[in-house]
């Protein structure tokens, strides 16, 4: 038995030595499904740190949730009957105000079981039926309702880094792409080939082209690196001078490699630099474990 499933075993055991067979399947049910709110019920946490939110982004969000619904669930503090104390989804519920929603759905726990609430997660996400959206709205609660840090995620639930941070980076898609993975229309290698591309424009537009036809994994990788390398050849010849012919060969490996737009300048003493640009923490995290691993 390797040591993630004695991991596992452990976790499963913990939550159960804690609560009575009843709570525990209660608490699984807290953690896993949500209720619709009525907006008018709940309330912002006077303790929220973060107070300044940008308006352009706001309404960005508000748009998306007129189409699509508001995909992660805001989670909230029963305080009395009909009254809600939000715990985190600020942005959402604004967000959600903003286009007019007369509810949203939303996880109900009772805080004081925080550590309870984690254990119920952990195992939640070790399930192996859950879609890839559902395993990254877990680990983002994860992160955000019980504090637990990025770097540490990995080891509570036993996935490398790599893995969580692909699954994390699935909630800065655009809610649209969030929405047809969670409903089975493309799967996590899709999702990860289409994390290869940058502008929301494209991303939609290729997005919707896989969907149409149906693409493979491969097919979507092929076509995402046919994309990147058109774009990187425009950007080369306008800002930078060419990668002497010897040297495509390697730069060419190391962005199959890196999954990412690795460049390769050289010098006219025959030295130079490798360049390997990241989209977000999480994607120079997935590099860092690659290049350490190395």
């Amino acid at each position: 038995m390797n040591m993630n499933q004695n991991r596992r075993n452990a976790l499963g055991r913990g939550l159960n030595a804690l609560l009575s067979a009843t709570d525990a399947e209660n608490l699984m049910v807290q953690a896993t499904s949500n209720s619709m709110i009525p907006v008018q019920q709940i309330e912002t946490n006077p303790l929220q740190p973060r107070t300044d939110f940008d308006e352009k982004a706001l309404k960005e969000l508000s748009a998306s949730i007129k189409i699509h619904g508001v995909i992660q669930p805001l989670t909230v503090r029963r305080l009395a009957a009909g009254q809600y104390q939000l715990i985190s989804g600020e942005r959402r519920l604004r967000a959600s105000r903003l286009a007019g929603m007369k509810e949203v759905p939303a996880y109900v726990i009772d805080a004081t079981h925080q550590s309870m609430l984690e254990m119920a997660l952990v195992e939640n996400i070790q399930r192996a039926d859950l879609n890839p959206m559902e395993i990254a709205i877990s680990l983002s609660r994860l992160q955000e309702e019980c504090q637990v840090i990025h770097e540490e995620l990995g080891d509570r639930v036993g996935k490398d880094r790599s893995t969580v941070s692909n699954y994390m980076r699935l909630l800065k898609l655009p809610p649209e792409i969030q929405s047809g993975i969670r409903d089975g229309k493309l799967d996590m290698g899709h999702a990860k080939a289409l994390m290869g591309l940058d502008r929301v424009e494209v991303l939609l537009e290729v997005y919707r082209r896989a969907v149409a036809q149906k693409m493979s994994v491969r097919q979507l990788e092929a076509l995402v690196k046919s994309m990147k390398e058109g774009s990187s050849r425009k950007k080369s010849a306008l800002h930078s001078p060419n990668t002497p012919s010897e040297y495509r060969i390697s730069q060419e490996q190391l962005k199959r490699q890196f999954e990412s737009a690795v460049q390769i300048k050289v010098n006219g003493k025959g030295g130079g630099e490798i360049s390997i640009p990241f989209s977000d923490p999480s994607d120079l995290n997935r590099l860092l474990d690659m290049l350490l691993e190395a």
